[in-house]
């Protein structure tokens, strides 16, 4: 049985391990435990009869703007739609906040394009994005992630 719930302190050991190959080889930034500890409530985790095997996080930018980043799902439980439902289970939780718009970076375009995203220039993302987290990746300034926008 598959379950989608909010992320707990106690999840972030088991988060770390999961994401940690797709932070080595570049396509998620890497995020200390203290950062994922202060933006837990963001974060909504899949669990396949107990095992962590995804998550992804709604990150609130503006009162109408906010963004899905550090999307994740195991190996061996791509393809069976469980990315997709965490996206859509962030998308609802955006509406539900009244928020107006979401964004993502992303090098899996067509799979954003199927939720319904488009594509929009980086140079018309929040600037505090920016500066915040892409300073922090390995291929900043040369970033081959394309930025996508969905109209809630």
């Amino acid at each position: 049985m598959i379950n989608y719930q909010k992320a707990k302190l106690s999840d972030i050991k088991n988060m770390q391990e999961l994401v940690l190959p797709e932070i080595e080889s570049g396509i998620i930034l890497n995020r200390s435990n203290d950062e994922v500890a202060t933006n837990i409530r963001s974060y909504t985790l899949c669990f396949k009869d107990g095992e962590l095997i995804g998550f992804c996080a709604l990150h609130i930018h503006t009162e109408y703007l906010a963004e899905i980043r550090s999307l994740i799902v195991k190996e061996g439980f791509r393809g069976q739609k469980t990315g997709e439902n965490l996206v859509k289970t962030c998308l609802v939780e955006a509406q539900n906040l009244g928020l107006q718009k979401v964004l993502c970076l992303t090098y899996r375009q067509p799979f954003f394009e199927r939720l319904g995203f488009v594509e929009i220039p980086k140079e018309s993302l929040p600037e505090h994005k920016i500066w915040a987290d892409c300073i922090k990746c390995k291929h900043f300034p040369v970033c081959n992630e394309v930025s996508l926008i969905k109209t809630l």
